[in-house]
């Protein structure tokens, strides 16, 4: 795999984690990274996007509804921008996701951003879910049907 596609990957999986854990978590752990000067490329700012749908997954497509999102850029001085789209109206939300997402690209701190932020994060998720279905499992009801005897 080449070093571009890997980081297109390392990014990809670093924004499935950060967009399913609170804003607060993602402060607090990167807090404990040295974070290096950097300045908003845009502001975080909240607006609506159209959602759109299929009937079948392969019907005629249809405006289900809108969504609202909320989103940033950051641009590191050394020179790696950072976007960050959340759902809902969480700008910080959205400014520690393009803060994470530069500091993924840059090569003097994408190890300490996956090991201090994004692998607890995913690790934390992880057994939330592993808990979840756990306890999903414990409800299971299994019904079998009973043939009658004719007799």
């Amino acid at each position: 795999m080449s070093g571009e596609m890997a980081l297109q990957e390392r990014r990809k999986g670093a924004m499935r984690v950060l967009a399913h854990v609170p804003s607060a978590e993602i402060g607090a752990r990167i807090a404990e990274v040295a974070v290096p000067s950097h300045r908003e490329l845009r502001a975080a700012e909240s607006g609506l996007v159209m959602v759109r749908g299929r009937i079948g997954g392969d019907g005629a497509p249809f405006n289900l509804g809108e969504a609202t999102v909320s989103r940033a850029a950051v641009r590191l001085d050394s020179g790696q921008v950072g976007f960050g789209y959340v759902l809902g109206r969480d700008s910080d939300k959205a400014r520690l996701i393009a803060l994470c997402d530069a500091l993924l690209q840059s090569p003097e701190h994408a190890g300490a951003i996956e090991t201090k932020v994004v692998a607890p994060l995913r690790a934390q998720m992880q057994a939330a879910q592993e808990q979840g279905a756990a306890e999903a499992a414990a409800t299971r009801v299994d019904f079998y049907t009973m043939v009658r005897g004719e007799g």
